[in-house]
């Protein structure tokens, strides 16, 4: 069994300086939203130069998809290759409730200011490889193509296209209605339909 090193003391301060830059994006963000979101500013409240920032981030957009990667993960077992599409269905889901209990936490102002089409983080031809939800659903889905698992009624990419526009419209909706709606419940309901017809 391989063991992971340690994180060496300089490892550990450049995560911090890391964190602080993006706790600095989020408070500006929220109070202020994108339009007024700069380098400039994020460096002045964060404490920290304009090196530092391109030494972790190359953009505003960049930093913002950082966002993403403090979500909570989501259990391995859950993404194990599925024995009926019931089992896949279920994961797909868990993965989406994982990231409303995330937009929940991040509350309703920052993403209401996260998704918007200037946000060049959201585009996914141009993102990062960071470990959005999207991709961990396209991991398993591989998996499971691959191993005859399952079968899908569209192409891999348009199934995924799918999936991603019926999440934004779920988290759009409760923006929209400052967080009065079922997020939870919304979001498995439209997930479950969309699902029951692609695996059948």
């Amino acid at each position: 069994m391989t063991q992971i090193p340690p994180i060496t003391k300089q490892q550990q301060k450049s995560l911090a300086t890391k964190r602080r830059i993006f706790h600095a994006a989020r408070e500006i963000f929220q109070r202020d939203g994108y339009e007024n979101l700069s380098i400039k500013n994020i460096c002045a409240v964060a404490g920290v130069s304009t090196g530092s920032f391109y030494h972790h981030f190359s953009s505003k957009d960049d930093l913002l998809s950082y966002y993403i990667e403090e979500q909570p993960g989501i259990v391995t077992n859950s993404l194990a290759i599925p024995k009926t599409w019931g089992e896949a269905k279920d994961a797909i889901i868990e993965i989406y409730l994982n990231y409303v209990k995330y937009c929940r936490e991040l509350g309703v102002a920052f993403v209401s200011n996260y998704y918007t089409p200037k946000n060049q983080s959201l585009n996914p031809v141009t993102r990062s490889k960071r470990p959005y939800p999207i991709l961990s659903v396209r991991s398993f889905l591989e998996k499971a193509l691959s191993d005859g698992a399952l079968t899908l009624k569209y192409d891999l990419e348009q199934t995924l296209t799918d999936i991603r526009m019926i999440v934004i419209g779920n988290v759009f909706e409760w923006c929209l209605m400052n967080g009065a709606t079922d997020f939870e419940g919304n979001m498995s309901r439209s997930l479950g339909i969309y699902l029951d017809g692609l695996f059948h």
